[in-house]
């Protein structure tokens, strides 16, 4: 059974290269999803084995969607160009790996692999 990822990025294009590149690799993409509530109806119906997310989705940021992964003990990176993301989006994001963004593959795909075992 392939491992699930859970994609929360706001801007189409990185959206969805991020869920080409995984799932070229063998990974479920859930979503992507460009808001907090698209995000939080997805948890309600699965969870994934990890998510990538932005800090910044438009008008809002990603900060329950990182709370919520955190009560149920889903790890998450950040793809965020925010060096201290914790500053905007609280401590719930303090120590997170963040890839930056443009997101480099190789670091994206070993970051997964490390965080799930895969």
């Amino acid at each position: 059974m392939p491992k699930t990822v859970l994609i929360v990025e706001d801007e189409y294009l990185i959206a969805t290269d991020i869920q080409r590149l995984l799932e070229s690799r063998g990974w479920r993409v859930m979503g992507p999803v460009p808001s907090v509530r698209a995000a939080l109806r997805l948890l309600e119906g699965e969870l994934p084995s990890v998510a990538v997310l932005d800090v910044n989705l438009g008008t809002e940021l990603v900060t329950p969607v990182a709370e919520a992964l955190t009560a149920r003990h889903v790890p998450f990176v950040l793809a965020t160009a925010h060096d201290r993301p914790e500053r905007i989006g609280g401590q719930v994001l303090a120590g997170v790996p963040n890839l930056g963004k443009p997101v480099s593959e190789q670091e994206l795909l070993a970051t997964l692999a490390r965080m799930t075992g895969a």
